[in-house]
């Protein structure tokens, strides 16, 4: 088995003549509740020079109920996951964590995954000299899943009546400079790249939908008992895999989600998690250049600051969540987007 799906290096700018190469690791800390820069003023002259090329970080979201007579989503933030993370990996200095889970026949599985999936996550993470996030995160990542979705289903059960609450997951770990995403069902996350020649984005997905219309998910369901009709399981839900759901889990409805590696480059802007109320109203494409086109007004970045292009980004965001609903995205919608700060 890889350790995880691949994606794309990021482009490498050229050298200047008669530099050599950085070989060094990149580390520093997250925006938000601890600084980027400066480092601890203890380090050593090398982790200096390596905080400073941190890519730092600044999330927005935005929630729209749609026609639903709830919202039924939910999402995490957390820009510095490393406090419970003690002895944080050495390899490491930066953990912070993004999520969005769409709910559905509750909101209950959608807030408990948000509230827990990311400690269980990194109460598995390596820990002190020697460790190394990178060569064990897909097992994390494939632990943490399931025992954030056994011990819901376990509350579920003990209810009266139990709770029929799923959803799916769509989280992006960012360790330093790196991307680990993993999700469930048909949530997606994508980044915008940009061409620095042509200055035009090129968007990246980083996630894969799991429908029962897929032709492996449909056999696996297949083999468990189950049956696919209209697009769903046994006619009714709509994704193959699932936090919560427990009347589905015997018929092939599992927890295991993707995990894939992405690493962050300068030419990276932001990274666009949602579900799937805004891909019935826009492609990714779409969607990307959507916020491109209200967040960066080529015009006036030169007189603005990065709290000017925070407030754009923000303003993009909602703009968004509104369009879709304009554009007759009956569902929830909620976007969160992780502006890459330079």
């Amino acid at each position: 088995m890889d350790l995880y799906d691949e994606l794309p290096e990021p482009p490498r700018p050229p050298a200047p003549a008669g530099s050599t190469p950085d070989t060094a690791p990149t580390n520093g800390n997250a925006s938000g509740k601890r600084k980027a820069e400066p480092c601890d003023s203890e380090g050593t002259h090398q982790e200096k020079k390596v905080c400073k090329g941190m890519l730092r970080l600044k999330a927005h979201v935005a929630e729209r109920r749609g026609e639903r007579e709830e919202l039924q989503d939910a999402h995490t933030i957390c820009y510095d996951v490393t406090q419970e993370c003690e002895p944080v990996p050495s390899d490491i200095s930066r953990l912070s964590y993004f999520a969005v889970f769409d709910g559905h026949g509750g909101s209950r599985a959608s807030r408990y995954a948000s509230q827990h999936l990311h400690r269980n996550l990194v109460k598995k993470l390596p820990r002190g000299e020697g460790s190394s996030v990178d060569k064990g995160i897909k097992k994390c990542f494939l632990e943490a899943f399931k025992q954030t979705d056994e011990e819901f289903l376990k509350q579920a059960a003990s209810q009266k009546p139990a709770w029929k609450d799923g959803t799916t997951a769509i989280c992006v770990l960012v360790s330093d400079n790196i991307l680990y995403i993993a999700n469930l069902g048909d949530s997606r996350a994508v980044l915008c790249r940009m061409n620095e020649e042509t200055q035009k984005p090129t968007v990246l997905g980083l996630s894969r939908e799991h429908n029962p219309t897929q032709y492996e998910e449909r056999m696996r369901i297949q083999r468990a008992g189950g049956n696919v009709r209209d697009g769903r399981v046994l006619g009714v839900l709509e994704v193959s895999r699932s936090l919560g759901d427990g009347q589905f889990k015997r018929l092939g409805v599992i927890n295991i989600p993707d995990v894939k590696r992405c690493p962050l480059s300068d030419s990276d802007r932001f990274v666009l998690l949602a579900c799937d109320g805004l891909f019935k109203a826009f492609t990714a494409e779409e969607a990307v250049n959507f916020v491109l086109s209200h967040a960066q007004d080529h015009s006036s970045l030169a007189e603005e600051g990065p709290a000017d292009m925070d407030a754009r980004y923000e303003s993009a965001c909602h703009r968004l969540a509104n369009e879709a609903v304009r554009r007759g995205a009956a569902d929830n919608v909620t976007i969160l987007i992780v502006q890459i700060q330079h």
